[in-house]
């Protein structure tokens, strides 16, 4: 592919861009690790939720959804589209709770729900587990499918570095790799929000940019949509975006999509497993986003957001390039591939330099979060809380920028050995199968302890290895229902025991329960004991009734706003208008329910201040 000097000069641009933004920030980043890592908390909610939704952009998630619609179709989504019920769930009943319990990270809420020992051992244990294992294979993964990409779109020569030969696309992932660090290292959150924004906004308009070329690659819609059934056997088979098909027997599954698989992953994978960026009940990167939001409102607001985009707006662009795909390369072995190619073959200049830009904006904004977080857990929740208690700010803002640097040259490691913890990956990830009930749980009901967390860890991991050993061998080799039965049974598994660990330890003791709820004023009757005890009576949770229509309220809006696009993309105009409509009158009742919604009372007794741990500075009372 033919990169002119307009095309470079727009990637030197965005470079430039990205470094200044790192630049205006650093002096605002570096006074406290409150800035440091949550810009002292005043993100507004359009701010917060833009920096969810450009994190989760990755460079490669392209690459996957177009392997999966070229594959399965526009259903073949549904692998990952049944986390909208999760992700609501975090905005009505979670986003709240977050922001008031006013901790620097999610592990950190630990020590401020559990007390003793075992709440330090889970904080210090997640902390490590997160920060070092899960986020360097993701900084890795990402990496490796930059250079994919690049391999694929420049074709660089290899150069020479210190008398080693390296490759030509290693050498600009580096480059991208270093003006990340560089202003990651340099602002922190301020500068990752702010340089989020701007890559969503690249990002955003480059694969609309790539949709509409390769709609006009194939002859139009009318003609993509002819060829599509040709290939897939029916155009309902390649457009329809769910997985089944009625016929006079009732529904008929898709051979990769059977009704188990689709059963679990609608009914019991989106609460049930723990997942980066999806986690039940939120936390991660998206829960550091509501600490950094100016109110609890923004940080609720931010969320929404997040959801609606990510699930709704954002995935038409790909899925219409990665339909043209099909139809451009039937041949092509590696499916995910044909993305970049058709960047490669339809692009005119200026638009294959935007392109460039945005598919570093996608990797950037993924790696920026990444080190920034992995180091809120590293300094926030191992050096300050078991190492050095008692430094000062500046001193802890350096650690954290030496943390930083560390992560990235550890991901540097792991991307090269990638193709050897690709199994990792799944293991790893099976230490959350069953924990999503208690993670959940933890926020609605008192009789939830320390042992619970730990123990719904520990059966999870242990099932789950089990589970790959024993039962998915049972299977044909590529069978969804071995995965899905393997989740079925760690669930079930990991819940008995969680629940019998409950209810045979100790709960955590009255003052640890009054403390927190004093700061999160959860409600509901799984807390009535604490807060009639309190003088608080039994209080409704968040949002009240209200809380659970908008959760289904905004499930609906936003499988109506992705459904309604799809359809009028292709030309349904009328059933695409109809659920629109149904999406708006969604979002309206979504908005008279924040326009009534009250504040908490405070109690009619009077109670103690909620004492501070002198090893837990940051975790001090704060008033809902």
């Amino acid at each position: 592919m033919h990169i002119s000097p307009v095309d470079w000069a727009i990637v030197a641009a965005y470079f430039a861009l990205s470094t200044g933004i790192g630049l205006w920030f650093t002096k605002r980043g570096g006074e406290s690790l409150d800035q440091y890592f949550l810009s002292g908390r005043q993100v507004p909610w359009w701010l917060a939720g833009a920096a969810m939704v450009a994190t989760t952009f990755a460079a490669d998630t392209p690459l996957v959804v177009t392997g999966l619609v070229a594959t399965k179709g526009v259903a073949g989504n549904w692998l990952w589209w049944n986390f909208v019920m999760s992700g609501m769930l975090t905005v009505f009943f979670f986003a709240r709770l977050w922001r008031r319990a006013n901790v620097m990270t999610d592990v950190e809420l630990a020590e401020v729900r559990y007390g003793g020992k075992p709440a330090a051992f889970l904080r210090g244990f997640r902390a490590v587990y997160l920060a070092i294992p899960i986020n360097l294979i993701i900084l890795g993964w990402v990496t490796r499918a930059m250079i994919k990409i690049l391999t694929i779109s420049l074709g660089l020569r290899d150069v020479s570095i210190a008398g080693m030969t390296v490759s030509g696309e290693v050498v600009a992932v580096g480059i991208c790799f270093l003006i990340t660090v560089a202003y990651a290292v340099a602002a922190g959150m301020w500068a990752v929000l702010w340089t989020d924004l701007v890559q969503f906004i690249i990002k955003m308009t480059a694969v609309i940019i790539l949709a509409v070329f390769s709609v006009r690659a194939v002859g139009g819609i009318d003609v993509m949509k002819v060829k599509l059934a040709a290939h897939f056997g029916s155009e309902k088979a390649a457009l329809s975006v769910l997985p089944v098909s009625a016929g006079p027997l009732g529904l008929h599954a898709y051979a990769w999509m059977p009704l188990l698989t689709l059963g679990v992953y609608l009914s019991v994978q989106w609460w049930a497993a723990w997942y980066p960026g999806a986690e039940p009940g939120g936390g991660g990167y998206i829960a550091q986003r509501i600490f950094a939001a100016k109110t609890e409102r923004d940080g609720v607001l931010a969320t929404l957001f997040f959801n609606i985009a990510h699930y709704a707006l954002r995935p038409w662009p790909w899925i219409v390039t990665g339909l043209a795909t099909v139809i451009l390369y039937p041949n092509l072995k590696d499916k995910e591939a044909g993305y970049v190619q058709a960047f490669v073959d339809l692009l005119p200049t200026p638009w294959r330099g935007f392109m460039l830009a945005g598919f570093a904006a996608a990797y950037m904004s993924t790696v920026g979060t990444h080190l920034n977080w992995g180091a809120s857990y590293l300094v926030n929740d191992v050096y300050k809380r078991f190492l050095k208690t008692d430094a000062t700010q500046k001193h802890y803002v350096a650690v954290s920028r030496a943390t930083t640097v560390l992560l990235f040259l550890a991901s540097i490691g792991v991307t090269s050995q990638l193709s050897s913890v690709e199994k990792a990956w799944e293991l790893l990830l099976a230490l959350g199968a069953g924990t999503g009930l208690v993670l959940i749980l933890r926020w609605y009901w008192w009789r939830i302890n320390a042992w619970s967390e730990i123990s719904a860890m520990t059966a999870s991991f242990v099932v789950s290895v089990l589970g790959f050993i024993y039962i998915k061998p049972r299977f044909a080799p590529d069978d969804p229902n071995a995965t899905a039965t393997v989740m079925l049974v760690t669930v079930v598994l990991s819940t008995i025991v969680w629940l019998s660990v409950t209810l045979l330890t100790k709960p955590e003791p009255d003052e640890k329960l009054d403390s927190f709820y004093l700061r999160v004023r959860p409600g509901g009757p799984g807390w009535a004991v604490v807060s009639r005890r309190l003088g608080f009576g039994v209080e409704s949770t968040p949002g009240g009734a209200l809380a659970w229509t908008n959760w289904i309220a905004g499930i609906i809006a936003v499988y109506a706003t992705l459904f309604g696009i799809g359809k009028i993309i292709f030309g349904y105009n009328g059933t695409g208008l109809t659920m629109l409509a149904v999406a708006a009158a969604s979002f309206y009742w979504i908005s008279r329910s924040f326009r009534d919604e009250q504040p908490p009372a405070p109690s009619s007794a009077t109670h103690p201040p909620e004492p501070r741990s002198p090893r837990t500075p940051l975790s001090a009372s704060a008033a809902p």
